[in-house]
């Protein structure tokens, strides 16, 4: 019976994404509600699927459910995944209209296939250096999840059968890493699809964007004017709203007030970024999103250091609340679901 929900959840998010919403005023305050609290909860794989389902996965390798109903919020943990004695650390989660894909860090990396495989592995990379960032599908065919590089390369495995098997790309197709180059797992945010087009953001030494027209069949690789030199510095977040306006925010996380170059936007589908509001709040953030049906000119960015919202595309900003979260994705184009450290909220903006 869990896993039926959890179906229902993925079908209705495959016949709902594409429904337009109505406009929305400018947005000027947050109320934040609590669907989930623990303590021992982390929570960075975060997906909302329509109107009123969701799905998240935690540190602790559990993997739940969300969903409104007349108004109220509620959850399930459907199950705790393990393998052999460990407990996978899951930072990505993804699903089709036929089952979910959770994604953990660190080797061996464990990509489990939920509900229609059975909750098993459906891939496992043990390479000592293995660490996968984020996991996006293009359709209920084909997907893609990126992770740092284990050669010259960052690492991005493909799936063209439903999730059943992933094959890892060779470096020979793939634009060459940098010293320092990697990617983080922040918010599984590192990937933007917009049809056929995706966008894979680096981070560290180096943070450039790495870009595919044809669903990973081919790849170059654009310079961004982001923070970067230091192995904390970089793009932690990447978000577009058609095949040519983006946006991506980062910064340091070990210096969160900085707000130097740590927030660009293009508007020519990533080929060149202009970095927008120079020395001002906010500092380093962790997600960033587009607020639906808000012509490209509302953001959303979450971080541990509180909700800020832009209405100009970025240019100006202004600080919702303190409260902390690490990613946050909408339902609607006034009420989303965050998570973060200990719990999983809903928000609501007014």
């Amino acid at each position: 019976m869990r896993y039926y929900v959890l179906t229902v959840v993925l079908v209705v998010f495959c016949s709902c994404k594409d429904n337009k919403l109505k406009e929305q005023h400018s947005i000027s305050k947050v109320e934040i509600e609590t669907i989930v609290q623990d303590s021992l909860l982390n929570v960075r794989a975060l997906e909302a699927y329509g109107e009123r389902f969701g799905c998240f996965a935690t540190s602790n390798g559990e993997v739940g459910i969300l969903s409104e109903r007349n108004g109220v919020s509620e959850y399930e943990m459907l199950t705790q995944f393990k393998y052999d004695s460990m407990v996978p650390n899951f930072r990505s989660i993804a699903a089709t209209s036929e089952g979910g894909f959770v994604l953990s860090i660190e080797s061996p990396a464990l990509l489990f296939g939920v509900d229609i495989f059975d909750n098993e592995v459906v891939y496992k990379e043990t390479h000592p250096k293995a660490f996968y960032d984020a996991i996006e599908f293009w359709n209920d065919q084909e997907g893609i999840a990126i992770g740092d590089p284990t050669d010259d390369c960052m690492s991005i495995i493909i799936t063209r059968n439903g999730g059943a098997t992933w094959n890892k790309l060779s470096c020979d197709i793939l634009p060459k890493t940098k010293e320092g180059e990697a990617a983080f797992a922040a918010s599984d945010t590192n990937i933007a699809i917009v049809g056929n087009h995706t966008w894979v953001a680096t981070g560290g030494q180096v943070s450039r964007i790495l870009y595919s027209p044809d669903k990973g069949n081919t790849w170059e690789v654009f310079d961004t004017p982001i923070i970067q030199g230091a192995a904390t510095t970089g793009i932690y977040s990447i978000a577009f709203y058609d095949a040519l306006n983006g946006f991506a925010i980062g910064g340091d996380y070990t210096k969160p007030d900085a707000n130097t170059a740590n927030k660009i936007r293009t508007q020519d589908g990533g080929k060149t970024w202009k970095v927008v509001a120079q020395h001002q709040n906010p500092g380093y953030r962790s997600c960033v999103q587009y607020v639906p049906n808000g012509n490209g000119k509302k953001l959303v960015a979450v971080g541990f250091k509180g909700i800020d919202y832009s209405n100009d595309a970025g240019n100006t900003w202004t600080h919702l609340s303190d409260e902390g979260f690490y990613t946050i994705r909408f339902l609607n184009d006034s009420i989303a679901y965050a998570g973060g450290k200990g719990r999983i909220s809903k928000l609501r903006f007014k």
